[in-house]
């Protein structure tokens, strides 16, 4: 029997063997934070639960927390209350460091456990040291990783450094960051995670393109009028007020999750999907995105910030009387943006993005909206509600694909209407798809950077939202309000309506 005749969960399970960890330590730095208790854990639970973990694996939590090896051990299983029944020994065999992540004592501490984890149990030198703390220490813990040498990999052994976004708060800042980082550790070392990579849909954005012949034809300006970007939150800011005044929705979504989407749309052929062939093409993508200069930002860039309004039936406070945020905040909680793209394949073509906190709905979608038909044989009145083809990528939730065109209405008359040809992730696969911790975590593990960012991604794709931090720093951007509940303030509306487009209504 060919692969190809295989239920598709024999396949997965298959593959999923291959790639299973080897043995290793895992320290997670800012181990008793809401990260590690939310991501990493459940996570590296789902890993043992598929038998994906080695039997010679511990987790090492370090913190600045007081916290005994054995209340570490508590609060692993305290995460998952319904763990598999290999997650017991991974939690005997885990402990804690409580220290200061600037203190010489904590490493030398960490270095010693590590020795003695690795004569114990055989894991041997791999080493992966996941970084869930505030950016502010990133430098300060490479640097202390490296003083007692945990930076270098022992023969036959591996040390990766895995960071969480963000990346700096702006170019300047990435730039300092990465020149602390490469002082200790080579690029191959360092991992940078964005958890929208790890998403199964935004993966199979390069499976949509590039294992199907009939969409990498049209995909270009010769049939795309224009690309559509939405990232949609109902949330506010919760309890993260006092973060998201530091941050933005530029900061926060723009930069990172959406430029990594942007790109992977944007992307020629790689001539191989491996780390290198998908990240150089990535890079490409992202250096042909026009940089909007200083002046030109008012017309290509919308802000704002949510006042109270209506969520799901509720009454929902603006964003300045949340928990934690100035009276006066100029944060902006939406952005609303118009790119372009100076390549052959994307000239002419605008690319439309807009993300914000407290709209109607939760959803992140790639429209690629297709030009209009050149002539209509039939009377436009037969055709008065059929618009432009549309394929939509559904990346969360209901994920899937949805394909726009134009058929007959059943009767006597010729009537054109739109239909949609839906596809659903959830229904065409039985199995459910890891989570995107999960799969990052084997990855960052078995060491696998296709799906982390590399350095020159990151300052790139800085460079593409620099001059509206520049404007919008300057104290005379304005900042306009929206309804929660809403879409949007309406100068969003404008930004793409006078193009003679409108924004998709999901």
């Amino acid at each position: 029997m060919t692969s190809t005749t295989l239920p598709v969960n024999v396949l997965a399970e298959g593959l999923d063997t291959v790639r299973r960890a080897p043995p290793g330590v895992l320290v997670v730095f800012g181990a008793s934070g809401d990260l590690t208790h939310r991501k990493l854990l459940p996570a590296l639970e789902r890993l043992s639960r598929r038998r994906l973990l080695p039997a010679a694996f511990a987790v090492v939590g370090v913190a600045r927390t007081e916290m005994s090896d054995d209340s570490f051990r508590d609060l692993m299983i305290g995460a998952i209350p319904d763990a598999g029944p290999g997650w017991a020994e991974i939690v005997k065999n885990s402990s804690y460091i409580a220290g200061e992540y600037s203190h010489p004592d904590t490493f030398t501490a960490l270095q010693a456990r590590l020795k003695e984890i690795e004569e114990a149990l055989g894991t041997g030198p791999n080493r992966t040291f996941y970084l869930a703390t505030i950016p502010e220490v990133f430098a300060g813990v490479a640097e202390a990783l490296g003083k007692v040498g945990l930076n270098q990999p022992e023969p036959g052994g591996s040390a990766r450094l895995v960071i969480e976004k963000p990346f700096g708060r702006d170019r300047q800042t990435a730039h300092e960051l990465d020149a602390a980082l490469h002082e200790v550790f080579e690029e191959d070392q360092i991992y940078r995670i964005d958890h929208y990579l790890g998403k199964e849909t935004v993966q199979n954005v390069l499976a949509l393109r590039f294992a199907n012949a009939i969409f990498e034809p049209l995909w270009s300006r010769n049939y795309i009028d224009h690309v559509q970007i939405t990232v949609a939150e109902t949330i506010g800011v919760e309890k993260r007020g006092s973060f998201y005044e530091t941050a933005g929705a530029l900061r926060d979504i723009v930069q990172n999750h959406v430029m990594q989407v942007l790109s992977l749309t944007l992307m020629e052929p790689p001539g191989s999907i491996d780390a290198q062939g998908i990240r150089d093409e990535k890079v490409k993508a992202l250096r042909s995105v026009v940089v909007p200069k200083l002046a030109d930002v008012p017309n290509v860039a919308v802000r704002a910030q949510y006042d109270s309004g209506w969520i799901e039936g509720n009454a929902v406070p603006g964003y300045r009387q949340e928990d934690g945020v100035s009276a006066t905040s100029q944060t902006e909680t939406y952005v609303a943006l118009k790119l372009s793209v100076d390549n052959w394949r994307w000239a002419g073509v605008p690319i439309y993005i807009r993300t914000g906190k407290r709209l109607p709905k939760r959803l992140t979608e790639v429209a690629l909206q297709f030009k209009a038909v050149p002539h209509l044989a039939f009377p436009k009145e037969a055709a008065t509600g059929l618009n432009p083809n549309a394929l939509v990528m559904r990346i969360q939730p209901d994920e899937g694909v949805t394909l726009r065109f134009g058929a007959k209405v059943p009767g006597q008359a010729f009537m054109v209407r739109d239909v949609l040809m839906d596809f659903s992730y959830g229904a065409a696969f039985l199995e459910e798809p890891p989570d995107a911790y999960e799969r990052l975590l084997l990855d960052a593990m078995v060491g696998d950077p296709t799906l982390f960012i590399r350095s020159d991604e990151v300052d790139t794709a800085w460079g593409v939202v620099q001059p509206l931090l520049d404007a919008w720093g300057s104290g005379d951007a304005p900042l306009s309000g929206y309804a929660s509940g809403s879409w949007g303030p309406r100068p969003a509306e404008t930004l793409i309506e006078r193009d003679g487009r409108q924004w998709r209504t999901p």
